[in-house]
């Protein structure tokens, strides 16, 4: 719209409603304080029309649009691609945008509804949000074949105390495994020696495979190093570390067929990767989550 008219249709508007909108100055125009009410009810308007208009679109028998899923790092090496895989094959005009980052930015981008799923490991702050518990997965320690470090044969199950002795590798505070792990050592009265952070999973994991150091992780996360026998895995008792796994979503942002469509499937190929035994999990909660 031009300059001119729409100059008009504001003053126009100022008359009709019997305020000003507009504080006019040499230096340029700013709103008072009645256009900034003007302005947010606009805004919630047009984003109301928005709604509709997908809505509508999604009311056709087919799911459609884009859908953007938060996936933590050890989620993504085992979930990423078999769930992309699966999406192209059975709803082609789903376009997914998987996006994979620490748990941190997860919740922070369902909090602002910049994401539409997320998968989270802690719910604590975020239990206004709506979410599915859909497993609960055990974190075990790593080591390379040739430098474990007891005197116990290699893949053997390792006390909690007794990773206090070795140097570890692990992620940084601001991730959601180190929040889990630090949990665990808190309450367990065990002080963890961690030489080096690094929150780029698949470093970690060269380095423990060299016998640089050691870590934890879950056995997803590493299932393709444990594959080629790169590392050796074993189970942390006294007490065990688990972790539950959460699918979030922000209910204050509009649900598409697409995203139901989404969240659906993601249950069903994470219950195929159980079942196959590429996820090593509590199954049980799953069923729950999936209906079988």
């Amino acid at each position: 719209m031009a300059q001119p008219s729409l100059s008009q249709h504001v003053l126009s508007l100022e008359r009709e409603l019997g305020v000003k909108l507009l504080e006019r100055s040499p230096r340029g125009v700013s709103l008072t304080a009645s256009g900034e009410v003007l302005l947010s009810h606009a805004q919630r308007i047009t984003d109301a029309l928005e709604v509709a208009v997908e809505a509508v679109r999604q009311s056709g028998s087919e799911p459609m649009g884009e859908v953007t899923f938060g996936l933590p790092s050890s989620v993504s090496m085992v979930l990423s691609v078999p769930l992309a895989e699966t999406v192209r094959l059975e709803l082609p005009k789903v376009r997914l945008r998987a996006i994979e980052a620490m748990s941190g930015f997860i919740q922070t981008w369902l909090e602002d509804q910049s994401i539409d799923l997320g998968l989270l490991y802690d719910i604590s702050s975020v239990r206004h949000l709506h979410h599915t518990k859909l497993m609960t997965e055990e974190l075990c320690f790593f080591s390379a074949p040739d430098a474990w470090p007891f005197d116990t044969p290699p893949g053997t199950e390792v006390r909690l105390a007794d990773l206090a002795e070795i140097d570890l590798i692990l992620p940084s505070q601001h991730h959601g495994l180190r929040t889990m792990i630090d949990r665990f050592t808190r309450s367990s009265g065990v002080a963890l020696t961690v030489g080096t952070e690094m929150d780029a999973l698949s470093q970690i994991k060269i380095m423990v495979s060299r016998g640089s150091a050691f870590t934890i992780l879950a056995p997803a996360a590493a299932q393709d190093f444990l594959e080629r026998g790169e590392l050796v895995m074993a189970p942390i008792i006294e007490p065990k570390m688990v972790r539950p796994i959460y699918l979030v979503r922000n209910p204050a942002k509009p649900v598409t067929k697409a995203s139901r469509e989404l969240e659906r499937t993601t249950m069903l190929v994470i219950r195929d990767l159980v079942d196959r035994g590429i996820w090593r999990a509590d199954d049980a909660v799953l069923d729950a989550a999936t209906g079988a």
